[in-house]
């Protein structure tokens, strides 16, 4: 069995690259033609952003910079230290550029912790070129950064690793002499247990690894051991971050493709996560009118409901209400009929001057209205044979506008004809 076991070392920072060659995933930004990796090779390194996931190698990407360029590697977290921690290391680092030349890189982590008057204290720093300079952040930085500070950053974005990739870790995990040094297998089903595991995340990967092997030992280790030694994983979820957008934005995607399938997997993500139903709630009435509107008009009805659920029950109850109500809105006919009429009639508004009311639609309530001619050439429709005046309620410059165009799907296919026949009546 390895020494190396015995040591207080985690096995993900035992098995941290060493050369960017060595280094698993990022192959856009530092595979043979990437972006990053050219502007190492050619020297032009100066203040970075690294944006990605966790375990996605931000650190050791930059770790692995300064070793190229000889600088000191000064890593701090946004998370652990204040600003005038932050701006002493800065200036300690331009006394010894003054003093030597030389420059350190600043690892500054979880960035988007700083808020935008912090960050303002970098700028300086980077404009004179003091120090090489990687933020490293999980938020995205268009949010949480201000645009001074990203103007003068390079940003380069970090994807999770793929399965093949991780499968490639895990090979070197079991089998380098940093590692395992082939004390340890496992099966192909707890290999691929062990990749869904990770969810992109490297440290994750090695450190359930590390995990499963505290507890069982070296040699051979199947699916049910390795299965029983981990706790299930947590869903990647942050109901503050850019996740939590992705997840709603995936969820409402599924349910206007029509695919009841993604759309309860999208949902039950969201809700075992711990995100708030009310806000769940609220985005399914949206969906309702947006993307189902008059095609099915108990689509809004069974949202509203589900609310209305939600309010009264809570969690973990009410999820089946929201399930239902998801899952009718998914399987519903759809229509974006009202979503792109009612936008129409938004930019209309916003593009045309107000026009006064039409007098005929005025109410006279006095008098003096009346004599002003407000309510002249109203005709009340239910007054009328066929239940439909000939006037228009459209400003004149508007008059010929058509906002809401029905579709054929559910309700609307039903109407559609006898829209058109009420605006042929209307204009005469």
């Amino acid at each position: 069995m390895n020494g190396l076991w015995g040591t207080q070392v985690p096995l993900a920072e035992r098995l941290r690259p060493r050369t960017l060659d060595e280094l698993v995933g990022q192959e856009k930004l530092l595979g043979p033609r990437g972006t990053l990796r050219a502007l190492v090779e050619k020297g032009q390194v100066g203040a970075f952003i690294f944006w990605g996931p966790p375990g996605t190698g931000k650190t050791t990407v930059g770790r692995l910079l300064a070793q190229r360029f000889e600088a000191r590697f000064v890593q701090v977290s946004a998370a652990l230290t204040t600003m005038s921690e932050v701006r002493a290391s800065l200036q300690d680092s331009r006394r010894e550029w003054l003093r030597t030349g030389t420059r350190d890189l600043l690892f500054l982590d979880e960035i988007h912790r700083f808020n935008r008057a912090q960050q303002d204290v970098l700028l300086p720093f980077l404009e004179e070129g003091a120090v090489y300079f990687v933020g490293a952040t999980t938020e995205n930085p268009s949010f949480a950064m201000r645009s001074a500070l990203l103007s003068r950053c390079q940003l380069f974005v970090f994807q999770p690793l793929g399965a093949q990739e991780l499968h490639a870790l895990l090979d070197r995990a079991l089998e380098d002499d940093r590692g395992y040094g082939a004390a340890v297998s496992l099966s192909a089903e707890a290999r691929e247990f062990l990749v869904h595991y990770a969810d992109g995340d490297a440290r994750r990967l090695l450190s359930a690894l590390e995990t499963v092997v505290a507890a069982l030992g070296a040699g051979s280790l199947g699916l049910s051991e390795v299965s029983t030694a981990l706790d299930r994983k947590a869903p990647r979820y942050d109901r503050e971050g850019e996740e939590h957008y992705n997840v709603i934005s995936a969820l409402h995607k599924a349910v206007r493709n029509s695919d009841v399938d993604g759309a309860l997997y999208w949902l039950a993500r969201m809700l075992e996560a711990g995100e708030d139903p009310r806000y769940v709630a609220r985005r399914v009435v949206r969906m309702a009118s947006e993307d189902v509107g008059l095609a099915e008009p108990q689509a809004l009805t069974l949202a509203v409901a589900a609310a209305d659920a939600v309010e009264r029950v809570g969690m973990p109850e009410v999820e089946l209400a929201l399930a239902q109500a998801v899952a009718f809105l998914t399987l519903a006919p759809k229509s974006n009929a009202l979503y792109v009429g009612y936008g129409e009639a938004k930019a209309d508004v916003a593009g045309t001057s107000n026009e006064p009311v039409p007098l005929h639609l005025r109410n006279p309530v006095t008098p003096t209205m009346k004599e002003v001619g407000y309510g002249q050439g109203y005709r009340y429709a239910h007054n009328l044979p066929e239940g439909v005046a000939r006037m228009s309620t459209l400003p004149p410059s508007l008059s010929d506008r058509e906002y809401y165009r029905p579709g054929e799907a559910g309700w609307e296919g039903r109407v559609k004809q006898r829209l058109q026949a009420l605006r042929r009546w209307i204009r005469g």
